[in-house]
């Protein structure tokens, strides 16, 4: 049985990495035509063609991600029905290869493929997309996000915060800082305005050329407005700068860890975590989908194959891959209507086309 596994392994893996280069090249066409809008852009001194292609380079491993259980399972299917088709497979089946000893072969490979996916999902890709916009940033002065900016709140023992962030400079900086502190009782304290931003060794902030106003407690007859200019200000504060990253990017985008200890930041500061949350549970269920995309393409050797069919079954491998990341996003969306568990919303799509791959398996495979 090794020279099986190994003959199954070596196709499998080829056949995958060629459908996920297939894939990542289109990917990289597309992302080229759309970032030439931003290639000699005003304000973007010194962002060129080369620079479009490095920025673009590292927004791969999120393509890579998101793709590795559609190229999975395209890419075993190939290879399934292939066998099936030249009567490798049948062969394989009279030497002594029973469908569990198939499955249990499959399922190790797949099992492969989630350790990969889940590395490249909290390890590359994030460290890839911050290099990436860090790079974007360099040359184009800033990254924006959006026209209010990034919201983030804080619970203090003396008071709570709100905290807008405007964008972020190329060094990790931020800039177009404004914090506003309420009482408990809900009445606005003060407002800090400061033109930029670094974040402290000691939990604290360090806000330059800054313009704080002072309000006195609401209701008071001496109340009174009190302006203060200065170069700098020191705000302590728990928001890290992992945190502030958490609510530029895209939380899909987001390591494990980082999502984690944000969601603990939203419950604390008593906000909706939902989202994130969500976003969470798919960063653990979704490289497992791997190993359900190798047992739904396990029937396919068990067909009979006449020459040229062969092309309408691996066109039904893509229909079904996509189909699948059509549902894990529209799941999520309606999850998060809806209200629903974070951890049933992200793992229904997993469970659904579980479902799929063991009926698929159980009548094609066992039953005939």
């Amino acid at each position: 049985m090794k020279t099986v596994r190994r003959l199954l392994f070596r196709e499998v893996v080829i056949a995958v990495a060629l459908v996920t280069l297939g894939f990542v090249s289109l990917f990289f066409f597309f992302d080229f035509v759309e970032e030439l809008q931003s290639v000699n852009h005003i304000g973007a001194i010194g962002y060129r063609i080369p620079q479009a292609l490095i920025y673009i380079g590292l927004m791969m491993p999120s393509h890579v991600y998101e793709l590795m259980p559609i190229t999975v399972l395209i890419g075993t299917i190939f290879v399934m029905a292939r066998l099936a088709q030249s009567s490798e497979f049948t062969i394989l089946r009279t030497s002594g290869l029973g469908p569990w000893r198939a499955l249990r072969i499959l399922l190790s490979l797949g099992l492969a493929f989630v350790f990969f996916t889940f590395a490249v999902g909290d390890y590359m890709a994030p460290l890839a997309d911050k290099t990436a916009q860090l790079l974007k940033a360099r040359f184009q002065g800033q990254v924006t996000v959006g026209k209010t900016g990034a919201w983030l709140k804080e619970k203090q023992a003396y008071g709570n915060y709100a905290v807008n962030v405007g964008a972020l400079a190329s060094d990790g900086s931020m800039k177009d800082v404004r914090i506003f502190e309420f009482d408990n009782l809900g009445h606005l304290v003060s407002m800090t305005q400061g033109q930029t931003a670094s974040f402290g060794e000691h939990d604290d902030w360090l806000l330059s050329t800054v313009d704080r106003t002072e309000f006195t407690t609401a209701g008071a007859k001496d109340g009174r407005v009190d302006r203060v200019f200065s170069d700098s200000f020191r705000w302590p504060t728990g928001v890290t700068a992992e945190m502030v990253a958490a609510a530029v990017l895209k939380p899909e985008r987001m390591s494990t860890i980082d999502l984690f200890q944000y969601m603990q930041h939203l419950s604390s500061n008593n906000q909706s975590a939902q989202k994130y949350e969500i976003q969470f549970w798919k960063k653990v269920f979704y490289p497992l989908s791997c190993l359900v995309m190798v047992v739904l393409a396990l029937p396919f050797a068990y067909f009979h194959f006449r020459s040229g069919s062969i092309a309408s079954y691996v066109f039904g491998g893509v229909m079904a891959g996509i189909s699948f990341v059509l549902l894990n996003n529209v799941l999520s969306d309606l999850g998060t209507l809806q209200g629903w568990q974070p951890w049933f919303t992200a793992a229904l799509p997993g469970l659904i086309y579980s479902m799929l791959s063991l009926t698929a398996f159980t009548w094609l495979v066992l039953r005939r």
